[in-house]
Parts: C-alpha cells; sequence; structure tokens
C-alpha cells in the first residue's frame, strides 16, 4: 500500500508525473485494452476507448482521492468510458446499446484482430446476448478472474447483486451454446 501511494504521489507531482504516468501506461494498458474490448467487441473501438481512459485518469489523477486502488479506479474509468461510447455510437446510428453490441458481435468473424476458433467465437456471441450488466460482470468474473468484491468496488453493486448477475450470465451462455 505504501508503495501505491509513492506512485500516485509520482503521478501527481508535476516533476515526476510523466515517467510515472508512461510506468501506469506499461503497467496497465494491456489489461485495460482488454477489459474495454469484451465490452466494445471492436479493436479499433477498444482502442478508442483506452486512449479516452488514460487521458481521463491523467486529467483527474489529482482528485483521486485513493478510497480504493489505483487499478480498481482506471477500471470504473475505464466500464464508464466503455458504456458511454456505446451509448454515443447508439444513438447517432439511432439503434439500442443491445443492438450496437449485436452488430459488433456479428463481425467478429472478419475481424482481423479476432484470432479465436469456431468455440470461441460462438462464447463471444453469446456473451454479446446478454444484458448489459450481466455481460461485464460474466467478462470481469471470466475471463479476467475477478473477485466479486473488486468487481463490487468497480461496479458500485453489491457482491449479492452480482453473484446473481453471473449465475443468470452463466445460464444464458449455456442454453445459447447448446441451442
Amino acid at each position: 500500500m505504501a508503495k501505491e501511494n509513492q506512485f500516485i504521489n509520482a503521478l501527481k507531482n508535476s516533476d515526476t508525473q510523466e515517467i510515472a504516468f508512461n510506468k501506469l501506461l506499461s503497467d496497465y494498458k494491456e489489461r485495460l485494452y482488454w477489459h474495454v474490448r469484451k465490452i466494445v467487441i471492436d479493436h479499433d473501438d477498444a482502442n478508442d476507448v483506452l486512449q479516452n481512459t488514460f487521458i481521463k485518469v491523467f486529467d483527474n489523477i489529482n482528485s483521486f482521492k485513493q478510497n480504493s486502488s489505483i487499478y480498481t479506479w482506471m477500471f470504473r474509468i475505464a466500464t464508464n468510458e466503455s458504456l458511454n461510447y456505446i451509448n454515443i455510437k447508439a444513438k447517432k446510428i439511432g439503434i439500442s446499446n443491445e443492438e450496437w453490441i449485436a452488430e459488433k458481435s456479428d463481425k467478429l468473424e472478419s475481424d482481423p484482430y479476432f484470432e479465436g476458433d469456431e468455440v470461441e467465437l460462438k462464447l463471444q456471441k453469446a456473451i454479446s446476448k446478454l444484458p448489459e450488466k450481466q455481460r461485464i460482470v460474466f467478462n470481469m468474473r471470466y475471463f479476467e478472474e475477478m473477485k466479486y468484491e473488486k468487481i463490487s468496488e468497480i461496479l458500485g453493486t453489491s457482491e449479492g447483486g452480482l453473484k446473481a448477475s453471473y449465475h443468470h450470465a452463466v445460464k444464458k451462455i449455456k442454453t445459447y451454446i447448446n441451442e
């Protein structure tokens, strides 16, 4: 914890901020990219959201109250940026968020950055059919192996509610895959 406090102080100090921010980028860029990518599905969209996330982190680091770890704080920002991105894109073309996600999911097969096999593709399509909250909770729990406590901090939802969302998501995915 003391080490993280020193790191955050370096991020807030104008003399050390650039070096500390470059370290932050190298430590978290890939993990945040995959978190965002699972929400927005498309590689280019994920890069846009990731860039917005790091800009927001940089712009708001001085107001970071340290009530959670920097990791949790950044994941919360990345999640919110992802959801806002989907809202804006879907609204711009006059469709629901779910329809936007379904369109992105349907294009996964032709995505040059998607490296999964047929089973992975079917899993991703099943996940894309989930309601937004279940989709996010499933991805965080299943792929990122986050504990419910950490997901609760990031999403601001009770652990019990998260467990229920995950359980429902798993049932829906199994049903979709078995069809």
